[in-house]
């Protein structure tokens, strides 16, 4: 009886093993990362505890079974505590690894160099853009956090938002200024809408941002 439940057990680990690691293998290559990226990065933290968890029952079944096949063999219990050794081992190395990333989740760790250098070099070719200063991005828990200061290029921002407008009204609008009240009603009014200019680039950027990277939630642009 000991030995058929000890295989049943044996047994439902390995198949909530098998669930745990095929879901982790859908999950990295929907973020197109490798298992060992997406393990070790902690994107899915609930499911890497089941994975690691099981992992640890299976081999630790594993390693009882043999050393207690030894014992019973030889009729030497070395055997059988040098396996207990083992498992105690096993699960140490699991709850260290499983500590290591939840204090990550916590309190969040910077992202990898290259992937934080492709994000702003994305930025940095935009038009709009002349430098970024700095520069933070975290990631807790899968989602990457990116924060920088921003030089925008007010010409850009200005030839992008009279292209949108009819020059030559504008042109004839200014000719008719005539006292230093006109010329600050016409500088109030269009720079307003400049920096409304400003808002939209502001937003198209944090939209293909996103877009060409979805593990980045939150992205603040901060202009200079």
């Amino acid at each position: 009886r000991h030995k058929i439940l000890t295989y049943f057990i044996s047994f439902l680990f390995s198949a909530t093993l098998l669930v745990a690691i095929n879901q982790v293998r859908k999950s990295s290559r929907a973020l197109d990362m490798t298992f060992r990226e997406y393990l070790i990065r902690g994107v899915d933290p609930n499911v890497n505890v089941v994975l690691l968890e099981d992992l640890a029952a299976v081999v630790g079944v594993g390693i009882a079974a043999t050393c207690i096949s030894i014992s019973a063999y030889t009729g030497s219990p070395l055997a059988d505590a040098v396996g207990s050794g083992l498992i105690g081992t096993v699960l140490g190395g699991v709850a260290g690894f499983i500590i290591y990333q939840n204090t990550y989740q916590l309190v969040g760790r910077s992202i990898p160099l290259d992937e934080r250098q492709d994000i702003s070099q994305l930025l940095e070719t935009d038009r709009m853009i002349r430098s970024l200063h700095d520069i933070k991005a975290t990631e807790m828990g899968g989602i990457v956090r990116y924060k920088a200061e921003v030089d925008f290029d007010g010409r850009e921002i200005t030839r992008a938002y009279l292209y949108k407008q009819d020059i030559d009204a504008m042109l004839l609008e200014a000719q008719g200024l005539e006292t230093t009240e006109d010329l600050e009603k016409f500088m109030l009014n269009h720079g307003e809408k400049i920096i409304d200019a400003l808002g939209a680039e502001v937003d198209r950027i944090e939209k293909s941002l996103k877009t060409k990277h979805p593990e980045i939630r939150h992205v603040d642009l901060e202009a200079l």
